[in-house]
């Protein structure tokens, strides 16, 4: 068995490889472009490439690696790595990925899961989460979802996906449809994405805002003008904030009330809101939380690093 493992975080625009020795040491890295539009078995050829490229530049060959871990942003059947779809690598669905990749890398013990799963990982070991044994991992960007880490063990549900519950139903029937299908999910209300469409939705209602100014058009507003706007008092940036807001909040409360976890972890992109997203979701949290014990909402530490972190955690743990 080799003494290395390989982490790969793979997302909607980038793939992110890390190769790891025996003490868990992030020995080199690289990254590349993911390109969206490709089938899913030239998706993975080009990934295979990323990994010997990688070892080619370390002067290694595969027998140096003990297993490649993969977190990617997709349901997907754990026990048999197949994926089931992929929200923003939408050819990448029903594929078979963990045998594609061990015909091709014959030999190579190949572990794949959610990246919010492996994100989990990652801050319950290194980061945020350490001296936790109960953990919710909870990014705040494009979409919302959760890894949830229940005495120290990464808990998958029945099927793999477990943690999904940006798409639990806050408002049956009502807001927008959500990419999952549904409508009146939470992601639908307050992820980066679909908050964008609210704006957008109120702007073609008739309602006036500096975030079209910013832009140039409406069809080019995204967080960062939102936040700039909410910065210069635009009272429909306010709007936004305010609902982004109470349905974290309420999301928030709901798992607490559902896991009685106390440590939740937040990442993702948002959260370079700042307090100004923060304080508010707190605050509504708050409001509905009639217990005294302390609950603790954490910034993620490991950055940019947690998915290649997480992926790798996979190899080693199963490898115990």
């Amino acid at each position: 068995m080799g003494a290395y493992v390989m982490g790969i975080d793979v997302g909607g625009t980038k793939i992110a490889c890390g190769l790891f020795d025996e003490k868990k040491t992030l020995v080199a890295q690289r990254r590349c472009p993911s390109d969206p539009a490709l089938p899913p078995e030239a998706f993975f050829d080009g990934l295979i490439r990323e990994v010997h490229t990688l070892l080619d530049e370390q002067s290694l060959d595969l027998d140096a690696l003990r297993g490649i871990g993969l977190g990617m942003p997709s349901f997907i059947l754990f026990e048999q790595g197949h994926i089931v779809k992929t929200s923003n690598l939408v050819n990448i669905r029903d594929f078979p990925a963990k045998t594609y990749l061990t015909e091709r890398l014959p030999g190579m013990p190949i572990v794949l899961d959610n990246d919010a799963h492996v994100a989990a990982l990652a801050e319950n070991r290194f980061g945020a989460g350490r001296g936790f044994k109960n953990m919710l991992y909870c990014p705040i960007s494009t979409g919302i979802a959760t890894g949830i880490i229940i005495n120290g063990k990464l808990f998958r549900g029945t099927y793999g996906w477990a943690g999904e519950t940006g798409h639990m139903i806050a408002t049956p029937g009502e807001g927008l449809v959500c990419g999952c299908g549904n409508q009146g999910c939470f992601m639908s209300w307050c992820s980066g994405s679909m908050i964008i469409k609210h704006i957008q939705s109120w702007i073609a209602q008739g309602a006036k805002t500096l975030m079209t100014d910013l832009a140039g058009d409406a069809a080019k507003i995204d967080c960062f003008y939102l936040e700039m706007a909410y910065d210069r008092g635009d009272p429909l940036a306010q709007r936004a904030l305010d609902q982004m807001a109470r349905y974290l909040g309420l999301w928030f409360f709901n798992l607490y009330m559902t896991f009685n976890i106390d440590c939740f972890v937040l990442g993702g992109g948002l959260l370079k809101m700042g307090e100004k997203l923060l304080d508010p979701v707190r605050r509504i949290f708050d409001s509905y939380n009639r217990n005294e014990k302390p609950v603790y909402f954490k910034p993620a530490e490991l950055e940019d690093r947690f998915g290649i972190i997480g992926a790798a955690e996979l190899i080693f743990e199963d490898s115990l």
